[in-house]
């Protein structure tokens, strides 16, 4: 039997196989928009997330409009979340130590930053850095508030790409979480926050 399939397989390997042929690399790696914030805010609009531009001086207040419009009484959040985005009357449980599953699940919602955003596709790009957390931070509680920078703001993906470390775990977000069956009947909420809210801090 052995020597049956080394035979079989010496014999597939004698097949001549031709080179792959070249792929190519002339596709577009950057873009120019003349108001890339307005595309990536029109864009995340057309997702049905809710989306504002502040500025960074009442960013807070924002924040706290944000939370109070839900009735959020208690967030959570990256252990390195500003002081100042942690809006007062509402209970804050940072991770760390990290939370578990059910005290993340019971929360009422999320506050992160981002690590990058691409206007042309409205996504938001996570990568477990600065102001981020973990991935199940964002992806068990029902609601996500995201804090973009403009100055995060990519035109294209591959402009995008290039600021990110592959190595790292990267989640792309593009909307609050939805998917649709045969009949194409919509639900939201099954892989990720059912709401999604961003602040676009203008700089």
């Amino acid at each position: 039997m052995d020597s049956a399939r080394s035979d079989i397989l010496a014999r597939i390997r004698a097949v001549p196989r031709r080179q792959p042929a070249p792929v190519p690399r002339d596709y577009d790696t950057a873009r120019s928009v003349e108001d890339p914030v307005g595309l990536f805010v029109e864009r995340v609009e057309d997702y049905r997330a809710v989306v504002r531009r502040v500025s960074e001086d009442e960013l807070p207040q924002r924040i706290g409009d944000c939370l109070a419009r839900r009735g959020v009484s208690n967030m959570v959040a990256p252990p390195d979340l500003p002081e100042s985005w942690r809006w007062a009357g509402t209970r804050w449980s940072l991770d760390e130590p990290p939370l578990s599953l059910s005290e993340v699940d019971s929360a009422d919602g999320v506050l992160t930053g981002a690590a990058v955003a691409i206007a042309e596709t409205g996504t938001i790009v996570l990568d477990a850095g600065a102001r981020q957390g973990r991935r199940m931070l964002t992806l068990v509680p029902d609601y996500h508030l995201c804090v973009v920078r403009a100055d995060q703001i990519e035109v294209s993906v591959p402009e995008a790409l290039r600021r990110l470390d592959p190595t790292r775990p990267l989640t792309f977000v593009s909307g609050p979480s939805a998917t649709s069956d045969i009949e194409l009947d919509r639900v939201e909420g099954v892989h990720g926050p059912r709401t999604l809210e961003v602040l676009v801090v203008d700089i």
